[in-house]
């Protein structure tokens, strides 16, 4: 379950026993006019039911219980379809028929279907009390990703999760995304009765405890997993939870212990030099970070957290090299989020990329997001000064920046084009109209530390390496918080 490796991906579908005795309901239902075809039902020959309800489909076509019944027959022999269709026509002669509702939703339901939240929705109109279709009706939303709408049906059908780990993750999972932690928690903290031997339930839960800003019970959650054995991603987690309770000696041999176990992973020395950080004891960090260097030399964040604690020690040199290795490692660093989810569906390949948004441009020529992102893109394929592409980026930046002037991350683009262009003036000027839009624009602070390093007013510059490192230092607690909640929401799927 470490930081590095991918996350399971899951259809998320919740398996609940739903016991829906239907069967027996048809056979009650139905014995007085259809006693032949209730009994075939009861004895399960669907068959010679499907047999004997040919001819009073024929005779009767409008009869919802006929219908109904069909429906049975088809799930019985596992002819999902077909029964669907049954149940389906028999709602249409009567809306209200709870037995055809049930089977149709049982049904959409098995398949993950979002078809079935309707029919689910309707019974517990007629039948609120219901706690399977509560349930039923909470795993649906949850995976159609509607957790504001799944949450209420997950607290009425409590008594049918708490047994089964599977649906208390996803109940939980919903928490997480709704930002209620600490019923989160609680709910994990039953799924972890259910299955206290797995490693992975404990560091979900200790996730959550810590996210909830309850340290100690986080220690406590990892306890069982802590001594000579411990891994690298317990250690990294009981670190925390010990910092949190003001233990640092502690926080400081777990994250040690973690490192030599997993020297490989470079999160960890992110994770001591802002332990570091916080205790001033910035040269101790930089050695270790320098060990994270010496094994990752093209980890773009390592060199960002030495460029951090380079600046609070006053070696803005030392900072600045380290900032501009860490941007020349992971250009995606200019990339905006529009931008990098774009690539991102393009599996990287920049080419697709801009193919994509020229083709878009052409029946748009004006449009500022489209013209920005066509500069991006060019920027990130690495368009040389002078060539074709170049200018095509600079001309896209420029009318991106006209058309929309409030367009702060064209405005970034733009200004790192006129860096490597030479023009130092224009590219500053647009950095700070940048930062105006954005103060918390990293590229745009850094290209005008660049910029600036070719002006007369290299004066400005350890102030602004001030506050680059202090905005690195805010991202990078964002991202381990929201690491925080990838590792909740990726490990409470269903398994």
């Amino acid at each position: 379950m470490g930081r590095n490796g991918g996350r399971r991906k899951s259809s998320c579908h919740v398996s609940l026993i739903v016991l829906l005795v239907l069967t027996g309901a048809f056979a009650q239902s139905a014995s007085d006019q259809f006693p032949p075809i209730a009994s075939a039902l009861q004895d399960q020959q669907f068959e010679k039911a499907l047999e004997l309800l040919r001819p009073a489909l024929q005779q009767s076509p409008r009869d919802a219980r006929l219908w109904t019944m069909q429906g049975r027959a088809y799930s019985g022999l596992g002819r999902k379809k077909d029964a669907l269709k049954s149940f389906r026509a028999a709602l249409e002669f009567s809306p209200d028929n709870v037995l055809a509702l049930q089977g149709a939703a049982q049904i959409e339901y098995d398949a993950g279907s979002a078809a079935g939240i309707p029919l689910l929705r309707h019974l517990l109109l007629l039948r609120p009390g219901d706690v399977t279709s509560h349930g039923m009706l909470a795993v649906l939303e949850y995976q159609q990703g509607n957790c504001r709408a799944a949450v209420p049906h997950f607290e009425k059908a409590a008594a049918l999760f708490d047994s089964r780990v599977q649906a208390l993750h996803a109940y939980a999972t919903c928490l997480v995304r709704l930002k209620q932690i600490d019923k989160a928690a609680g709910v994990f903290q039953r799924a972890l009765v259910l299955d206290p031997d797995d490693p992975r339930e404990r560091h979900v839960l200790a996730s959550l405890q810590l996210m909830a800003h309850k340290p100690e019970d986080a220690l406590a959650t990892l306890e069982p997993l802590l001594g000579t054995s411990a891994d690298p991603e317990t250690l990294e987690l009981a670190s925390r939870a010990y910092e949190d309770t003001h233990d640092t000696t502690k926080a400081v041999d777990a994250l040690r212990q973690a490192i030599l176990l997993h020297p490989g992973d470079s999160n960890l020395y992110v994770d001591f030099a802002i332990l570091s950080a916080a205790h001033q004891s910035f040269q101790v960090g930089i050695n270790v970070v320098n060990e994270g260097i010496n094994l990752q030399p093209k980890a773009a964040a390592l060199y960002f957290a030495r460029g951090v604690l380079y600046v609070q020690l006053a070696e803005y040199d030392k900072a600045q090299a380290d900032f501009e290795k860490a941007y020349d490692l992971d250009p995606t660093q200019s990339l905006s989020a529009a931008a990098q989810g774009l690539a991102a569906v393009q599996q990287n390949d920049l080419d697709r990329a801009l193919a994509g948004v020229q083709e878009k441009l052409a029946g748009k020529p004006t449009d500022p997001i489209l013209l920005y992102l066509q500069a991006d893109i060019l920027t990130q394929r690495g368009a040389e000064p002078g060539s074709a592409d170049f200018q095509t980026a600079m001309r896209s930046a420029k009318k991106a920046v006209a058309f929309r002037p409030a367009l702060g991350p064209a405005r970034s683009v733009l200004a790192k084009l006129y860096l490597q262009s030479g023009q130092y003036p224009e590219a500053a000027a647009q950095c700070s109209k940048a930062l105006e839009i954005d103060p918390k624009d990293q590229s745009a602070l850094y290209h005008l530390i660049q910029a600036l390093r070719k002006t007369d007013k290299k004066d400005q510059i350890p102030e602004l390496l001030k506050r680059l490192a202090l905005l690195r230092q805010q991202a990078t607690n964002d991202e381990r918080e929201q690491y925080r909640y990838k590792l909740v929401e990726g490990d409470t799927q269903a398994k």
